[in-house]
C-alpha cells in the first residue's frame, strides 16, 4: 500500500522530534525511534558535527583502482541497465559500495544525481556512521541486514530531506560481504517497496557475480557444481546449469519456470494459457522464446510436449516441502521474497499467491521469533505476524524481541 502524502508528513515530523530531542536531552529519545538508529545517533554523536554539509571524499585514484579490481565492478556492467532503468523509473539515485561503506559507483536520476553531487553521495565519499552519522548504507554493512533510514533518522541534517533503503551484496560462492546497494530519493517520495526493491537489486547484483570472484583466493575452496538445473524463483529470478549462470530475458525465464513446475511438460496450447493468458500473443512468438532457450540449454528441451530432459531444482519447490513438513523456520530461510516480481504470467501470479499466503499462514501458525524476524526483512509491513509473535513471547526476554518492537513500531509510524 503506498503511504499517503498526510501519513508521510506526519512520519517526518514524528522523525523530526525524536532528532531534536536526542540532540538537546540526549537519552529521552529513547522509544521515539527504531533501537537500531538511537544506537547508531549514539555511535554518531561524539564524532559527527549535526551540520556536517558533505561526505568525506576518499582519493579518486585509490578509489577507481578499487573499483576496477572489485568483482563488484563486474557484476554492476552486466546489470547495469536494469539499475539505471530503476533510477530512471522513480527518480532514485543508486549506489554501490565496499565493505567499508565507501561508495564506488552511482547512478542518478535528473534530479536526485544532483542532490547525490551537493553532498558529495558520489564514487570515494565515504558514508560510515563515523564519517557522516546515521544512514542505511551504513546500518546495512555494519549490521549485514537491510535497512531503511527515513528523513530525521538521519543524523545529519543535511539528509534530512532523504529517504535510503540499503541491502548487503555478499560473494555468492564464499558469502562474504562485499558492500551495499542503496537506493535513494526525497522523503515525500518514500514507498513501503523500497526496501524490497534494495533486496531486489542486491540478489541482482549478486547473480551477476563473476564465477571466479572467491574461487581461486585462499580460504575459499572452488565447490563442485552439481550437475542439472537450479532455477530460483523468490526474489531475483536466477536460472544455472551445471552450475553456470544462464543469461535469459524475462520471458524465457518465465518459460523456464513454468516447464520446471510441470516437469510432465506441456502442449504448446497449454503453455501459451499460462504464459499470456488473453494477451494477444502469437503462438510463433511463444515459438521463438522457446528456440532461445532451447539453445541456452545446449538442447535439452524436448518438444511435443515441451519438456526438459536434465535434473531440475526449483527454490519454490523447496519453501514448500519445508512447509509441509511443518520446518517453518528452514522455510522461511529458504523463502527469498516475492516469486518474480513484476511477471503477467497469470499461471505464475497465482503461484506467487499461494506460495506468500501459505508463508504467511505458516508464521501465523507457529510465529517462531527468528524466522518472523527474518520475515520482517522481506514484509516489513506485515504487522500482523509481528503483532502474533510478540503476544506469544509475552514478557520472555528474547534476543528478538527488541528488534519484533522496533519493526512493528517503523511499520506503524
Amino acid at each position: 500500500m503506498t503511504s499517503t502524502s498526510d501519513e508521510l508528513r506526519t512520519r517526518r515530523l514524528e522523525a523530526v522530534h525524536a532528532w531534536t530531542t536526542f540532540i538537546e536531552h540526549g537519552d529521552r529519545a529513547e522509544g521515539l525511534v527504531r533501537p537500531e538508529i538511537l544506537r547508531s545517533w549514539e555511535r554518531s554523536a561524539p564524532r559527527v558535527q549535526v551540520d556536517v554539509t558533505e561526505a568525506p571524499l576518499d582519493d579518486e585514484s585509490d578509489t577507481r583502482s578499487f573499483w576496477h579490481d572489485s568483482p563488484l565492478q563486474v557484476a554492476v556492467e552486466r546489470v547495469e541497465s536494469e539499475l539505471r532503468r530503476t533510477c530512471e523509473d522513480g527518480d532514485l539515485v543508486v549506489a554501490v559500495t565496499d565493505d567499508e561503506t565507501r561508495i564506488l559507483w552511482t547512478y542518478g536520476g535528473r534530479v536526485m544525481r544532483r542532490k547525490a553531487e551537493s553532498v558529495n553521495f558520489v564514487a570515494g565519499g565515504r558514508w560510515d556512521d563515523a564519517s557522516v552519522g546515521t544512514n542505511a548504507l551504513d546500518l546495512a554493512c555494519r549490521n549485514d541486514a537491510p535497512a531503511m533510514v527515513f528523513s530525521a533518522e538521519h543524523y545529519a541534517q543535511v539528509v534530512h530531506n532523504w529517504v535510503c533503503w540499503a541491502a548487503p551484496v555478499h560473494d555468492p560462492v564464499s558469502g562474504e560481504q562485499l558492500g551495499v546497494i542503496d537506493l535513494s530519493t526525497t522523503w515525500d517520495r518514500s514507498h513501503p517497496i523500497g526496501l524490497a526493491t534494495a533486496r531486489v537489486m542486491a540478489r541482482l547484483i549478486e547473480t551477476a557475480m563473476p564465477a571466479s570472484s572467491a574461487r581461486g583466493l585462499p580460504g575459499h575452496p572452488s565447490p563442485a557444481a552439481v550437475p542439472g538445473l537450479d532455477l530460483s524463483l523468490l526474489g531475483a529470478a536466477e536460472a544455472r546449469l551445471d552450475g553456470q549462470r544462464l543469461l535469459l530475458n524475462r520471458r524465457q525465464t518465465e518459460i523456464l519456470a513454468l516447464l520446471a513446475l510441470n516437469p510432465g511438460g506441456l502442449s504448446l496450447d497449454h503453455l501459451h494459457a499460462l504464459l499470456y493468458g488473453d494477451q494477444a500473443v502469437t503462438f510463433s512468438t511463444l515459438k521463438a522464446e522457446v528456440s532461445h532457450l532451447r539453445s541456452a540449454l545446449g538442447g535439452q528441451l524436448a518438444s511435443r510436449p515441451y519438456r526438459l530432459t536434465v535434473p531440475v531444482r526449483v527454490d519454490v519447490d523447496e519453501v514448500l516441502r519445508l512447509l509441509r513438513r511443518g520446518q517453518v523456520r528452514a522455510a522461511v530461510a529458504a523463502y527469498g521474497g516475492d516469486l518474480m516480481p513484476g511477471t503477467e504470467s497469470p499461471a505464475l501470479v497465482e503461484l506467487a499467491d499461494y506460495v506468500a499466503v501459505a508463508v504467511r499462514e505458516a508464521l501465523l501458525a507457529d510465529p517462531q521469533p527468528q524466522a518472523v524476524a527474518r520475515y520482517t526483512e522481506l514484509a516489513p509491513y506485515d504487522t500482523e505476524v509481528v503483532e502474533v509473535c510478540l503476544a506469544l513471547m509475552g514478557d520472555d526476554h528474547h534476543p528478538t524481541k527488541a528488534l519484533l518492537k522496533g519493526r512493528l513500531a517503523a511499520a506503524r509510524r
